[in-house]
């Protein structure tokens, strides 16, 4: 039987601590400890080092999630997924400061959680990989006319077209992001641009392909999809609208 993965819950709320353990166990996954302060947590990991934090960002002592990531950061790196009730442009700015590897908003269903926590831990190995030199093993992309079939932790996924949002180049790998999921390919973003229709995908930069349905807005130097801004230069802009004239 594998190593569990050990999680530390920062949440001040207890019931929903306790909730959250309780589905934690469930999941398969070990809870170091349910603390309600941002300070107390400096000290339990000093102590007992977890895999991932899960904070509470709107914490009630002196120093609130954000607050404690970025402390915890000058001395671990430890992956953090934000537990939040509050997800307005604010505080969302500044949690992205500390580059947090998942946001959950509450009030939350056990899946949300499952898949936060299991996206984390496939960056966590995919960047480990990454660092050792080696790449994931049997990690082939196999793409159709309406989905794409990626290595997912141990198993095979399928992602809709439909739900892929875009494609981000990162080094010699690239990294789908979708509507709900995230995942890290071994492939170069070159030769996935070769490999996916063209009717639904376009590489909008040197660094990303969009799927042009996801497209919210059109500016004069960049596009939105989703929350993301993606940089395109005046040709290609020129390029993209003929497209999508087109369809």
């Amino acid at each position: 039987m594998g190593k569990k993965t050990k999680i530390l819950i920062v949440e001040d709320e207890m019931v929903i601590a306790a909730n959250i353990s309780l589905q934690l166990n469930e999941l398969g996954y070990e809870v170091t400890g349910i603390v309600p302060r941002g300070e107390e947590a400096l000290l339990h990991i000093k102590s007992e080092t977890p895999d991932i934090l899960l904070l509470d960002i709107n914490l009630k002592g002196t120093l609130d999630g954000i607050e404690t990531a970025l402390a915890m950061q000058k001395t671990h790196d430890i992956p953090v997924i934000y537990l939040t009730a509050n997800s307005d442009d604010a505080h969302f700015n500044r949690a992205k400061e500390t580059h947090p590897h998942g946001f959950i908003a509450k009030p939350f269903k056990k899946l949300d959680l499952q898949r936060a926590i299991e996206l984390t831990i496939s960056q966590t190995s995919a960047k480990d990989e990454s660092n050792n030199g080696s790449a994931p093993q049997n990690a082939k992309t196999y793409v159709l006319s309406d989905c794409i079939f990626v290595r997912h932790l141990n198993s095979m996924v399928k992602v809709p077209i439909k739900d892929i949002l875009y494609i981000e180049a990162e080094r010699n790998y690239c990294r789908i992001f979708s509507s709900n999921q995230e995942y890290l390919l071994v492939i170069t973003l070159k030769e996935m641009d070769k490999k996916l229709p063209s009717r639904h995908f376009f590489r909008i930069h040197r660094s990303y392909i969009i799927n042009i349905s996801q497209i919210k807005e059109i500016a004069t130097t960049h596009i939105v999809i989703g929350r993301k801004a993606i940089p395109i230069n005046k040709s290609l802009k020129k390029v993209l609208l003929r497209r999508l004239q087109t369809i």
